[in-house]
């Protein structure tokens, strides 16, 4: 606990990156640095370093993601220093992670050491605005390409990402909407896939505690906002009145204050008289019935 920074948030940004990989907190400034990087045969850029890379990796291999082309090492056209053909695979993925430090460990250790047959396009702060929209038309257009990394600040809200069917959470947002508004990039109009959303969640670490956060938020949200209040349509008619008073001021005391309703606006409504049945309203605006009062009324004989 010596090593970890004062400050609470840091602490626990601490724990979330070591349960990503060790880099992104062995730097030079850390106090075991050069113990650790000095040990003969430690390569940190190693994937078992980290548990998430293997079973990342796994998972892409299971969605045929990284595969191998079919093409043995025994034909006449072999050439074992040329790059593999671009194939089409049977799925395609979005890889949501918190730090761009995460994104260039999942780009350099795994896809170019481990996965070179893997195509992928980047996405993430350093792409500035104006070129952001190529790259997220290139990878809805191109079936050739497998993986879009994004970090989920930059691709978690306002893209358009239907050419992948899969999602992979490398780490997790605080806030459970974040979450949910990257996962939306593939559930957009014009989704004709089922969509598959995968989490790398570290066992007995910050992270499960993370994922029972969201879980309480989400239930929280879904307690308040219900069926009832969900939109205009569905509100109670007194909900709707309360939208029109301020913060901590009642319907019934801002309409009751000027002495002509001591009800207030709910009281108001109870006041207004019945409306008509449907019937009434048909006989009373009934043409025939309209036009047989225009007629004068026989005169009486006697």
């Amino acid at each position: 606990s010596l090593l970890l920074p004062r400050s609470c948030f840091q602490s626990l940004r601490y724990l979330q990156s070591v349960c990503n990989h060790p880099k992104l907190v062995l730097g030079p400034s850390h106090a075991q640095y050069e113990a650790l990087v000095s040990r003969p045969g430690l390569n940190l850029s190693d994937i078992r370093h980290a548990a998430k890379l293997p079973a990342l990796k796994q998972l892409l291999m299971d969605c045929g993601i990284g595969a191998s082309p079919g093409m043995s090492g025994s034909g006449p056209h072999y050439d074992p220093g040329a790059p593999p053909p671009s194939i089409l695979t049977q799925h395609r993925a979005l890889i949501f992670c918190q730090l761009r430090a995460m994104l260039d460990i999942v780009e350099n250790d795994l896809f170019k050491c481990e996965m070179p047959g893997v195509t992928y396009l980047r996405l993430d702060g350093s792409v500035v605005s104006t070129a952001r929209h190529a790259i997220v038309t290139k990878f809805n257009s191109d079936p050739t390409i497998d993986v879009l990394l994004l970090t989920t600040q930059v691709g978690g809200l306002g893209l358009n990402l239907t050419g992948a069917d899969t999602v992979i959470f490398v780490d997790h947002d605080w806030s459970p909407m974040k979450d949910l508004q990257a996962m939306d990039r593939a559930h957009r109009i014009g989704q004709k896939k089922v969509v598959n959303v995968y989490r790398l969640i570290t066992k007995n670490t910050l992270e499960e505690k993370i994922m029972n956060l969201q879980k309480f938020k989400l239930l929280t949200a879904n307690t308040v906002i219900n069926s009832e209040n969900r939109n205009l349509d569905t509100m109670a008619t007194g909900k709707i009145l309360d939208l029109f008073c301020l913060d901590g001021q009642d319907s019934r005391q801002e309409a009751g204050s000027s002495g002509t309703n001591p009800g207030g606006l709910k009281g108001l409504l109870d006041t207004l008289p019945e409306l008509w049945d449907e019937r009434e309203y048909e006989e009373e605006y009934d043409l025939s019935n309209f036009v047989q009062s225009l007629n004068p009324m026989p005169s009486s004989t006697e």
